[in-house]
């Protein structure tokens, strides 16, 4: 599986999701077109889960290398939030958010479609390489995924309180903070190793702490007891802080000479 593939293996994906939702939503009160929209959804899951795996097996280095290949992750991890949120504590509708906002990413691929390398540069020829992105990639899913649900939140507020809902964005919130932090600690301890520094004030390294501040101002808002209605617009809108340092700041003129633009 390559590239070349992936434009199927994503129309799939994004179709399987598509009908899923539908037969989910408009039928709810049908259990047998419930379970077969949960099923469309799983498979379209599956079959990018499969995708990334085989991707990974051709060309035969970890594919988290260029932007293309940390959308391609996203896009595979956040659905499967979606489905661990609603078995954890029986929320159904943010596995419909999930699958929207991996179905984006993965347009996004398919408009612009990436460049075919097996190769790694010496640096990211690092035992460390592995465990930073995927966790920081781990991090992000979980706080797109908290701010869905804050922006849900935020939408039921003015009809009826939501506290389910409330939790949902938090524990993911939280989860997602935890995440970062593993990245911050994993990426200077692999910079010590390829640069011989902990923290060089890289632009995506300063974009990175800023987005990890923004979140632990949150966590001190909400040990503070700031009003719930504040906390979820916050988290609804966090999320753009991480954007920018996902890819935003690769069109900083600052970071054309970073270590960490694709």
């Amino acid at each position: 599986m390559t590239w070349v593939e992936f434009q199927y293996a994503a129309a799939g994906a994004i179709v399987c999701w598509g009908i899923g939702s539908i037969l989910s939503v408009f039928s709810a009160k049908q259990r047998s077109s419930k379970t077969l929209g949960t099923a469309f959804l799983m498979a379209g899951t599956a079959v990018m889960v499969f995708f990334l795996i085989a991707f990974w097996v051709t060309i035969d280095r970890p594919p988290l290398r260029t932007l293309g290949e940390t959308r391609l992750w996203y896009a595979t991890l956040i659905p499967i939030v979606g489905f661990l949120v609603e078995y954890r504590w029986k929320v159904s509708w943010l596995k419909y958010y999930c699958v929207a906002l991996a179905s984006f990413f993965l347009a996004i691929n398919i408009l612009f479609p990436d460049v075919y390398d097996k190769t790694l540069m010496p640096a990211l020829q690092s035992v460390w390489f592995v465990p930073h992105v995927v966790v920081y990639l781990v991090g992000y899913v979980l706080l797109a995924a908290s701010s869905a649900a804050a922006w849900h939140n935020l939408y039921r507020n003015k009809r009826s309180m939501n506290k389910e809902g409330h939790a949902v964005s938090h524990y993911l919130a939280l989860l997602g903070f935890v995440f970062l932090t593993f990245g911050l600690v994993f990426g200077a301890i692999w910079a010590k190793e390829a640069w011989g520094h902990y923290w060089t004030w890289d632009p995506k390294e300063t974009w990175a702490l800023i987005a990890w501040l923004g979140y632990l101002g949150y966590m001190h808002a909400n040990a503070a007891k700031v009003n719930e209605n504040k906390l979820q617009w916050y988290l609804a809108m966090a999320f753009l802080v991480l954007l920018v340092s996902w890819f935003g700041v690769n069109y900083l003129p600052s970071a054309q000479s970073s270590v960490h633009v694709y």
